[in-house]
Order: structure tokens, then C-alpha cells, then sequence
């Protein structure tokens, strides 16, 4: 009971930690609600039936054309009234013209000091350009683009108002506030106007801006914004819907505690629409993916337009939108479809959700329909509520369900509830285009359900905690702990292998344990502390301990734990035995000399081999070992005898150097081993793959190599000149690769077959006489 009170303090807190933060929404968390949001549009985007919006698209062909933007205002003029002739019906400017046009006849006047007076006031009498764009705008029903900026000298504070409209906030209940609507808009210090002749002459100014969310991605567009002096600035979009049905006044109703709720146009004597909006006025768009299909039915070449290659009234009824997909003007956006997006598309895709409602709610004026889904997205006020509630319900639910039912059972609760969470989401996302985030209460759900799991597996670990102590002695702890995930393991049998297999013996051990006859407890120590490093320098390079016969130790790779790189491993354990043993002889003469007793140092022989293998359980049903038997086993317990005879650290099979070529081996003779029939090739090792690309011990092997290849040629003196030279090889390298006692070892073997040759048919192999 006592474990599970803990477990269930532990998920209380996790749950209340998943609910804070929740309540605290810091902008991280934020970012991830809005990335699941957009995972749903790129999965289900909008798919337009018809398209109601054209963008009259300043592109790359029309900018190489007429030259590069801006373009004269009579350019301009002369692209409406063509506009207009192709049947066009309200148009909307994603450009700003903040100064005089520099290419009116009075501006080139004022620019050529060179000018004769006739043609001086020939330019002086001529309109200027922006007077004649201004007279074109004031024929068509032409709404101009406007930027907010952060810089609030540019407001024009000496003109009068732009807007061509009033924007009335009406509360949808009365609460005694001193809030205003417009203090829940996106404040804008100052904002870029068009010259006066323009703004006089249009029906209507809207903001073009879209600002990006913090990770560069635009998900909504703001419907209003908030100027200088609590101006009320509507985007572009709105103020062409205002045009269009020619109303005066836009009412935007909000309410102090939730905030902005929708716009609705009071159209007198026809149909109210109504606009959503978030609480900050922001219009969440359903994006439609950015495609050839889109390009080719929304956009229309300016170049085309003005060449006059479109069919008559080829856009007759559409909303026109004069924007640029050219890439050197950077009005690029990303959106949760596209990366790269041109900024007018936003305003395409706004426009056409605006459309949408228009379209739907006179079907249901009429009668045509019963009632529509908007076509925006919308984030409900519930939604916080339910995802908090989601987290609270499951999460106390799961709590009580683990001691009662079981992790099975209960894993089985938390796929259903999220399951089910997932799938609330996502019929309130493609039915009513609401976003409510599930996904991190499944997260929450997922991670609680997950830390109440380990809770109850390590107590449950801790009640065989003793078990598994107790055999860790006997056996490797990879054995113990698949014996303990696999208790079947536990019987006879085993299976064929391939794996590598290490022998190491202290050499002179009867010598060392002579010192030791008053004090055989000194020698259990000494023989201890000489194991326990060994033993884990094995294993830390993924060996099991077979077993201890006295001071010496058996081990193997590749099983039971599967390891690739067996022989590597077993390379490397054998290396790093040899350096731990220098350091265990250096402390053990600082001691002997601080005892001033005699220091004799311990030597050690290691054997290394790999082949093929049974490995298993052996013994009998009432006791039985993890062990390996088999000939290349047998081969490794007789090349550790052989370091003796070659006075060298570590001797290995030719299998064991074939899987670990790179490492610094020397080849120390072809030898039959006491026991087997054929000769083997044997190697020793002096280091790894660093050591084996040093000059110096390539320069050792080569010597090394032709040396042998003397000696089996019978070629005493070479081999004997060649045996030196390489002597004084291994020197170099240090006094820690010294080979006196092997190339000693040769230079007697020259000496004696020099007295007695071998004949012509000796093939150089050499019968060991000794294990």
C-alpha cells in the first residue's frame, strides 16, 4: 500500500502540473497548439468550388515588360480602365502610393535644366499623372491599400481622417467598463496613407499588412486595426466588402469580458452579414493550397491585361485584387500549406471566405438553405475549458484505474480516451471549423500514464531486487537480467555461434604465491585485486565472465547478448588488461618499497581467439553453467600459454585478426598448438587502429613482415640482419612495445637452423611442445 500511495501522489501532481501550464499557455506551448492546428489544414485543406477573387498580378513578365515598379500612374490608369472594360466589379490596391508620381510632366519640368521654354510650358500645362489616375480611381468602385508602421509621424495628423466609413462598436451585453473595442485591436503607432488626390478620389482604404506569428507563419488576418488616437482602420478586404454593398457604417459587436465577436454589415433594405472574428478581430483563414490549378484560375497577368490579349468581359463579376507575385518586390508569406505564398494570395483567400458568407446567407435569406458552417476557422471560448477538463477527467480516471485493473487494462483506457480526444478534435475542426487542441491533453494523458507505469514497474523490480543480487555473483549481469526477462531461458541447450574468446593467466604465479606461505589471506587479496579491475574492464567492453580458475579468467562475446563487433571488443578488452596490470604493478612497488619487502611484479598472458561455437546451458538438471565449447575455444586457452614462449603480452588466432584488421598486429609465427593437428597462424597485438596508423609501427611491420619471410626462405643471415633491424623498430616505438624476447626468440632459431637446416620441404611451421 505504501508504494501506492506514492504512485498516486506522484500522478496528482503531474496532473495538477499539466493543468498549470495549461492555465499559464506559455508561448512554447502556444507554437505546438498552432502547429497541430496546421497539420489538420495541410491534411484537409479548403478546396474552393468557384473563384470569385482575381488577382490582377504584377508579375515577373509584366515588370520586364513596363519596366520595373513603381510604374507611372497613367500605366496604372490605363490598367483600371482596361480592368473595368473586362467587366471587373470592386477593386482592391496590396500597393500604397505615399509620394507624388517623379514621372509627371511637371516633375520632368522641375528635373532637365536643358529644357527650352516652349517645351517647359508645354510639360507645365500638361495634368500630372496622379491627377489623371485620381480621375480614373473616381469612376470605379476602387478601394486603395494602406500600411501600418511603427512610426507615428507619418499619421498625417495634418489631413483629415482616411477612412471613407465609420466602424461602431456595439457591446453584446451592458457591463459597466471603461473598455472600448477598440483597445482589444492590434495597436499600430502610425500608418502609411496614400497621397491626397488619391484617397479623395477612392470609395474606400484598407490596411494591406499581414503580420506572421512568432514562428514566420501567417494563420490569420487581422479584420480592424487600432491607429493613432484609437483610429479604427479596417484591412482591405473588409473595406471592399463595405464597397461593394455600400454601406456606411460596419458594427463590430464585442463583448468587455470575451472580446471582439464578429462585424456585421447593415445593408438597408437587403440582407445583414456578419464577418467572425477572434477576440482581438482577427479572421482565421482556411487556407486553400497554393497550386498551378489556383495560380492559373485566380491570377491574371497584368501584362495581359494591359496588352488587351483577354477575352471581352472575361472578368465580368469578379473582385479584383492588385498585388505582385514577383519575387524581388518581397511580398512572399508562408502559410500552414506553402512556404512561400505571395502576400496578396492572403488576401485572395480572406476575400473569398467574406465572399462565402455573403454567398451563404443570402441562400439562407432566401430560403435555399437552412443555416451554413462559416468558412473560417474559429477557436470557440469552451475550448480552454474542455482541454483543461480533459486533462483533469482522464488523468484523476487513470490514476484510479492502474492499482485497480492493471497497466494492460489501463493502456487500454488511455489509447480510447485519446483516441477518442484526437478524434473530438477533429470532427469539430472538418464539421465546424472549430480548433480545440486534444492533442496536448493526449500528451498529458500519455506522460502521466507512462510515469505511473514506471512507478509500478520499479516496485514491482524492487521486490526481485534481492534475487537478482544474489545470482549477480554467480553469473554475468547480462545473463542475469535475461534470465530474469526470460525465465524459459532456464534450462539446457544452447546454440551454435560464431563468437570470440579470451584466456588471460598471470604468468610466474607459483613464484609470486611462494611469498606468501605465512599469509594466504595476502594471496586471496592479491589475486582479488588483480580480478576485479580485469573482470570489469571485460565487461565494460560488452564480455561475459565464463569463469575463475584460480588466476585465471575465461571470458566471451556475443552472447548471450548479441554484439557485431565480438572480436573488436575482445581486441580491445585484452589491450586495456595490459595497461591496467602496468598500473596495478606500479602501485604494488610503491607499497613493496614503502614495506621495504621485495617487489615481484605480476605478469600477464592473454590469449584472444574467435570461431564458431556451442554456447548454452550445460550440466545437469540439477546444476548447470552459461558456457562455450568448441575447438577455437580450446585454441584460445593455448595461444595465452604461448605469450610466454613469444614474450609478448597477447597472442591471437587468425580468425580473431581477420575480423579486426585495422588494429596494430604483428604475425608471430605458423605453429602447431599441443592438441591439434594443423598448424594456425598466430598474431600479436600491440594496440589499436591509432597505433597501427603511426609511421613508426608501419615502418615495424614492414621490417617485421620481410623478416619472416626470410626466415621461411631460409635466408638465415637476411633474417638475422632483418630481425635486428626490426628489434631496434620496436624500440622506437617505446618501452612499452618492446619485442627483445621474440626477436630473441628468432635470433636463436636462425642460430640453430643454421647448424641444423631444415631441409627444402620445411614449411616453416613450428610443433609447440608445451600448452
Amino acid at each position: 500500500m505504501k508504494g501506492w500511495r506514492l504512485t498516486i501522489i506522484v500522478g496528482l501532481a503531474l496532473v495538477a502540473a499539466f493543468y498549470g501550464l495549461r492555465a499559464w499557455d506559455p508561448a512554447p506551448l502556444r507554437i505546438a497548439r498552432l502547429k497541430t492546428f496546421d497539420v489538420y489544414q495541410r491534411i484537409q485543406p479548403r478546396e474552393p468550388v468557384k473563384y470569385p477573387v482575381v488577382v490582377i498580378d504584377l508579375d515577373d513578365e509584366s515588370l520586364a515588360k513596363y519596366g520595373q515598379w513603381p510604374w507611372p500612374r497613367t500605366l496604372i490608369a490605363e490598367l483600371l480602365e482596361k480592368m473595368a472594360a473586362l467587366g471587373v466589379g470592386v477593386i482592391g490596391f496590396d500597393v500604397v502610393f505615399p509620394e507624388p508620381d517623379r514621372t509627371s510632366p511637371a516633375q520632368i519640368a522641375a528635373l532637365y535644366d536643358t529644357l527650352d521654354e516652349q517645351a517647359r510650358r508645354s510639360l507645365l500645362a500638361m495634368p500630372s499623372n496622379d491627377d489623371v489616375l485620381a480621375a480614373t480611381i473616381a469612376k470605379l468602385p476602387v478601394v486603395l491599400g494602406q500600411s501600418t508602421t511603427d512610426r507615428a509621424s507619418v499619421d498625417h495628423a495634418d489631413r483629415p481622417a482616411a477612412n471613407k466609413a465609420s466602424y461602431a462598436g456595439v457591446t453584446v451585453r451592458a457591463v459597466d467598463t471603461q473598455l472600448q473595442y477598440a483597445d482589444l485591436l492590434l495597436p499600430n503607432p502610425g500608418i502609411t496613407r496614400n497621397i491626397e488626390a488619391l484617397e479623395q478620389a477612392a470609395r474606400g482604404m484598407g490596411v494591406f499588412n499581414i503580420d506572421a506569428d512568432v514562428d514566420s507563419i501567417v494563420r490569420n488576418v487581422p479584420l480592424l486595426f487600432r491607429g493613432a488616437g484609437k483610429q479604427i482602420y479596417p484591412t482591405l478586404s473588409v473595406d471592399m466588402l463595405r464597397v461593394a454593398t455600400g454601406a456606411q457604417t460596419v458594427l463590430v459587436r464585442w463583448d468587455p469580458q470575451i472580446g471582439i465577436q464578429d462585424l456585421v454589415f447593415q445593408i438597408p433594405n437587403s440582407v445583414t452579414f456578419v464577418i467572425p472574428a477572434d477576440e482581438k478581430g482577427r479572421a482565421w483563414l482556411h487556407f486553400a493550397r497554393w497550386t498551378q490549378d489556383r495560380k492559373k484560375a485566380v491570377y491574371v497577368s497584368a501584362k495581359d491585361v494591359l496588352d488587351g490579349v483577354l477575352p471581352p468581359k472575361s472578368l465580368a463579376g469578379r473582385w479584383a485584387l492588385i498585388g505582385t507575385s514577383a519575387v524581388g518586390l518581397l511580398d512572399i508569406k508562408a502559410t500552414p500549406l506553402d512556404n512561400f505564398v505571395p502576400g496578396v494570395d492572403v488576401h485572395a483567400q480572406l476575400l473569398e471566405g467574406i465572399l462565402d458568407v455573403v454567398e451563404k446567407t443570402i441562400q439562407v435569406a432566401k430560403g435555399e438553405i437552412a443555416e451554413f458552417t462559416s468558412p473560417f476557422l474559429s477557436r470557440p471560448n469552451y475550448a480552454g475549458g474542455v482541454e483543461a477538463v480533459a486533462i483533469i477527467g482522464v488523468g484523476v480516471l487513470l490514476i484510479v484505474a492502474i492499482p485497480l485493473v492493471g497497466a494492460v487494462w489501463s493502456l487500454l483506457l488511455v489509447v480510447v480516451a485519446i483516441g477518442g480526444m484526437i478524434g473530438t478534435s477533429w470532427y469539430l475542426f472538418t464539421e465546424r471549423h472549430q480548433l480545440v487542441d486534444m492533442v496536448y491533453p493526449a500528451v498529458a494523458i500519455f506522460v502521466l500514464y507512462t510515469a505511473l507505469t514506471y512507478l509500478n514497474y520499479v516496485r514491482e523490480q524492487a521486490q526481485r531486487q534481492q534475487v537478482r543480487t544474489a545470482f549477480s555473483y554467480y553469473l554475468s549481469p547480462a545473463l542475469v537480467e535475461q534470465l530474469a526477462q526470460n525465465p524459459d531461458q532456464l534450462k539446457l541447450g544452447g546454440e551454435m555461434r560464431v563468437m570470440s574468446f579470451l584466456f588471460s593467466d598471470i604468468r610466474g604465479f607459483t613464484s609470486i604465491s611462494e611469498q606468501f606461505k605465512a599469509n594466504p589471506e595476502g594471496l586471496v587479496r592479491l589475486i582479488n585485486r588483480f580480478l576485479t579491475p580485469m573482470t570489469d574492464l571485460i565487461m565494460s567492453k560488452g564480455g561475459t565472465i565464463d569463469k575463475y580458475m584460480g588466476d585465471c579468467i575465461m571470458a566471451f562475446w556475443n552472447a548471450p547478448i548479441d554484439d557485431g563487433e565480438h572480436a573488436r571488443h575482445a581486441c580491445d578488452a585484452a589491450l586495456a588488461m595490459l595497461v591496467r596490470n602496468r598500473e596495478l604493478n606500479a602501485e604494488l612497488k610503491a607499497e613493496a618499497e614503502a614495506e621495504s619487502r621485495k617487489f615481484v611484479p605480476i605478469n600477464v598472458g592473454i590469449g584472444v581467439n574467435s570461431g564458431e561455437c556451442f554456447v548454452g546451458n550445460m550440466g545437469s538438471d540439477q546444476r548447470f553453467d552459461y558456457s562455450v565449447i568448441g575447438d577455437d575455444v580450446n585454441l584460445a586457452s593455448r595461444l595465452e600459454g604461448q605469450s610466454k614462449t613469444y614474450g609478448v603480452g597477447i597472442v591471437c588466432g587468425e580468425k580473431t585478426f581477420a575480423r579486426v584488421p585495422e588494429h596494430a598486429f604483428l604475425e608471430l609465427d605458423l605453429i602447431k598448438v599441443k592438441g591439434k593437428a594443423e598448424a594456425v597462424r598466430i598474431y600479436t597485438l600491440l594496440g589499436d587502429a591509432t597505433l597501427a596508423q603511426q609511421p613508426a609501427f608501419r615502418t615495424l611491420r614492414e621490417t617485421h613482415d620481410a623478416m619472416l619471410a626470410a626466415y621461411r626462405a631460409q635466408e638465415w643471415d637476411k633474417a638475422r640482419a632483418l630481425a635486428a633491424q626490426a628489434r631496434e623498430a620496436a624500440a622506437r616505438l617505446g618501452e612499452l612495445y618492446s619485442l627483445d624476447d621474440l626477436y630473441g626468440l628468432y635470433a636463436e632459431r636462425i642460430a640453430f637452423y643454421e647448424k641444423n637446416p631444415p631441409g627444402a620441404g620445411w614449411d616453416g611451421v613450428f610443433v609447440a611442445e608445451t600448452k
